[in-house]
């Protein structure tokens, strides 16, 4: 800093408040300054800044998975949030495993992040709650926290399920089939809520074959979208839980010799291409990870109101799958 004072022609200070985006320097000295930076190839010590200020300007993020399309515009949302605070974004994936979850996010807290954002894979969370009363902010997107209470921004997964399989059973189907996602996922929990509301609001029963919960891997969904279409009396339209689960049914739809009608929750990449469309429940996943990241940087910046549960609307997108008549 002696050096860049120096070339520049400027005290210490005004060094100082150059590199920390303070005010009370006028352009042209600032612009003396940052030339000097980049002459003497100056880098800020963050090192001596977080003993000094007690922040690591990090947040970390536990996913699911980093490579499920539905991650990745929330991953971005909160990256650009985290940037914007002048805060860098440290992610890993939980691949759905509890004691991964917890691993990562202790990992992320042993590295003293500002603040984390979890999507969780368990449903217990109370490993955190020393990691928050010692300051760490935290708030869970896409499925509230297990046992303690937090901050959490999700998609109103139960009234999206509800209308998927309502806009079914308006095109005269009895027969619909639901296949999800583990029984212990709360979206899944939620979509599977919405499911048999949405049968019931319609006067219609639920034949306990006609659903199906567990992994969402090929081999099984596969398996029982191809057991629901057979049998004398096989169901007549579906609705899939995650899009996961939709595309390995699209890939069954498409051999099988009679028309099937489709709504699945979540779009996916080129639903709109194929034929028919696929019919879709849609979450804002930009939207679930922007919110989350702003109620992240509120709580740094002090906010102490109670923990708060946001849920976003979800949005019906007709495109000719789940119009498909009985």
């Amino acid at each position: 800093m002696k050096d860049v004072a120096a070339r520049a022609g400027v005290g210490l200070k005004t060094v100082s408040r150059v590199v920390n985006g303070e005010p009370g320097v006028t352009a042209d000295t600032e612009r003396r300054v940052q030339d000097a930076i980049a002459a003497l190839g100056f880098r800020r010590n963050d090192s001596a800044r977080i003993l000094r200020k007690g922040r690591t300007a990090s947040v970390g993020l536990v996913l699911e998975d980093l490579a499920d399309p539905f991650y990745a515009p929330l991953n971005r949302a909160v990256e650009e949030v985290a940037r914007a605070h002048g805060a860098l974004l440290i992610n890993g994936s939980s691949a759905e495993d509890p004691e991964r979850e917890r691993e990562l996010a202790l990992a992320f807290c042993a590295r003293r992040v500002d603040g984390l954002i979890v999507i969780p894979a368990g449903d217990d969370h109370r490993y955190l709650e020393p990691e928050i009363a010692a300051g760490i902010a935290t708030v869970f997107v896409d499925r509230p926290a297990g046992r303690i209470d937090a901050d959490a921004v999700l998609s109103d997964s139960f009234g999206g399920a509800r209308e998927g399989v309502a806009h079914l059973a308006a095109h005269g189907h009895r027969r619909i089939g639901f296949i999800g996602d583990r029984p212990r996922i709360h979206t899944a929990a939620e979509r599977l809520r919405g499911y048999r509301t949405a049968m019931a609001d319609a006067g219609l029963p639920v034949d306990e074959s006609w659903v199906s919960l567990g992994p969402t891997e090929p081999g099984r969904v596969r398996a029982e979208t191809e057991r629901m279409l057979a049998g004398p009396r096989p169901v007549t339209a579906l609705f899939t839980g995650n899009n996961r689960v939709t595309a390995t049914a699209v890939r069954v739809l498409a051999r099988s010799p009679r028309p099937v009608a489709l709504v699945g929750f979540d779009d996916l990449e080129l639903a709109d291409l194929l034929s028919p469309a696929v019919t879709v429940v849609a979450q804002d996943a930009a939207r679930l990870g922007r919110t989350a990241a702003e109620q992240l940087f509120r709580r740094l910046d002090g906010a102490a109101e109670p923990p708060r549960r946001v849920v976003l609307p979800t949005r019906l997108i007709v495109r000719g799958s789940g119009e498909l008549r009985a």
